[in-house]
């Protein structure tokens, strides 16, 4: 069988910026490298670990700031960069920028004109994919996700929202040699190497619904639920008081909305002093939510790894976007050695965001991606989980 693809992938915590940069190109150097991927820690000067980039790197790459960095190397990690490139004849990529994130004609532009520039030098039979990297404290996730995912017309979008190691201070997406806030990057990935779309999370809808009765999307906060102050409703709901709520019980407990048919994940970020929860993604009035339970997220894990080896013969890369909650869940249950065990058994690189991204929807607590084959004998096509 031959082998199409070539993928490396590296970690370092070196904390010097050039160092850093030299330890990842010297394990992710090779001849014609299509693309370039890395996700940093915000701990890192950005000025100069920008420019150290685009000194090494000579070819299309894209990155941003997070809230842990990921990698089967090196497990759930933080303080550090990962990393990966990909070189094939049969793997092109284009990478646009994507501003202002406030004008959803423009960012619709800007993806059409990157779909156009790749649908002109496709290569017979190839399939495509895009990967969003965009600014996580933003506040334009939904209208961008669904602008770009409009524009590309059924192309699968995985992506994530940058990070800054939960202090909510700065995001930043990597665009030509420097770190910026209030953009995103696309890149248009077309290839002949079959690919795999996914998303996963592991939580079941309870009987308990409530409805959006007084809300900000533009500040993703819920004054109301069901008439009531949310946060005394939700608390009430679990038989908690409104100051028993944390993160943990955020993340075992978000709220779910229910479209298409699937429930997709809305996490609260925290209780504001009036008793209104704000929340990771934008949520109207008139909305009805259920009150979502956690599952075994090791095992969910497990089984969407084994989905994904059991459709290809041979993964080249699987690049992942991974929410910060599922992180926190880690953390508190003490569960990150078996996570970072599973890890090992595919090439994974990736991070933990501020939300995830996939086709023209926003998310929480979800890990998305894509998975890349190496050979091109396997058959392509997209599945979700």
């Amino acid at each position: 069988m031959t082998q199409a693809l070539s993928a490396r992938r590296a970690q370092t915590q070196a904390r010097d910026e050039d160092a850093a940069v030299a330890a990842l190109y010297a394990e992710l150097h090779q001849p014609q490298i299509s693309l370039a991927l890395f996700f940093c820690s915000p701990r890192y000067n950005l000025a100069r670990l920008g420019a150290a980039l685009q000194a090494r790197f000579d070819c299309p790459i894209v990155g941003c700031t997070t809230a842990g960095e990921i990698s089967s190397e090196g497990g759930y990690q933080e303080g550090g960069i990962v990393g990966a490139t990909l070189a094939s004849p049969h793997l092109r990529a284009r990478v646009g920028v994507l501003r202002p994130l406030d004008d959803d004609a423009a960012v619709a532009r800007g993806a059409a004109a990157l779909l156009d520039a790749s649908s002109a030098t496709a290569q017979a039979g190839a399939a495509r994919f895009g990967l969003l990297l965009i600014d996580g404290l933003s506040m334009a996730e939904e209208s961008v996700t669904a602008a770009v995912g409009n524009a590309l017309g059924g192309v699968p979008l995985i992506g994530g929202s940058a990070g800054d190691d939960a202090r909510f201070e700065g995001t930043f997406v990597y665009w030509e040699g420097a770190f910026h806030q209030g953009l995103a990057t696309l890149c248009l990935v077309e290839t002949t190497l079959p690919l795999r779309a996914f998303q996963t999370q592991h939580f079941q809808p309870t009987p308990r619904r409530f409805v959006v009765t007084e809300a900000e999307p533009e500040r993703r906060r819920i004054l109301e639920l069901d008439g009531l102050p949310a946060a005394d409703v939700y608390a009430e709901a679990l038989g908690l008081s409104r100051q028993a709520l944390n993160e943990a019980i955020f993340s075992e407990h978000p709220l779910l909305l229910r479209l298409g048919g699937r429930h997709w994940v809305r996490t609260i970020q925290r209780v504001e002093p009036n008793g209104a929860l704000r929340f990771y993604c934008a949520i109207d009035s008139g909305l009805v939510l259920t009150l979502g339970r956690a599952g075994d997220m090791i095992e969910n894990l497990k089984q969407t790894i084994e989905k994904v080896r059991s459709s290809q013969k041979e993964i080249g890369l699987v690049i992942g976007c991974d929410c910060i909650f599922r992180r926190v869940e880690l953390n508190y249950r003490s569960r990150f050695k078996e996570a970072n065990d599973l890890l090992k058994t595919w090439p994974f690189v990736g991070f933990s965001t501020y939300g995830e991204q996939y086709n023209s929807l926003h998310m929480n607590q979800t890990l998305t991606g894509i998975a890349i084959g190496a050979n091109l004998q396997d058959k392509s096509s997209e599945f979700i989980l």
